[in-house]
């Protein structure tokens, strides 16, 4: 995944590159969870010279709706990054999720 006109990549993205590369990390990281590559966010953190705290709040990126995912990268993450960027914890539930995201 690219935002814009980035380095050689997947598919070019019209969403906010910070938010995009959040992403894009946050699922690279659960995946090398899932696959047992590290076995624990201590040592994912360790290996990727970032604070676990900040690695856990990526994580929570992997759980947002499929349909909020895809407003983020096509940039009309409007109320999508609303519930990225506040304080409280990222709902569960997928309907819950679009009304916090406005």
């Amino acid at each position: 995944m690219r935002a814009g006109n980035d380095a050689a990549g997947g598919a070019t993205t019209r969403g906010d590159p910070a938010l995009v590369k959040a992403l894009a990390r946050a699922f690279r990281w659960r995946q090398m969870l899932e696959e047992g590559r590290y076995a624990s966010i201590r040592e994912l953190a360790r290996a990727e010279g970032v604070n676990r705290t900040y690695i856990g709040r990526l994580l929570n990126l992997t759980l947002l709706a499929p349909d909020l995912v895809e407003a983020i990268l096509d940039g009309r993450q409007t109320g999508a990054a609303n519930i990225t960027r506040r304080s409280a914890p990222i709902p569960d539930a997928w309907p819950e999720q679009r009304l916090a995201s406005g």
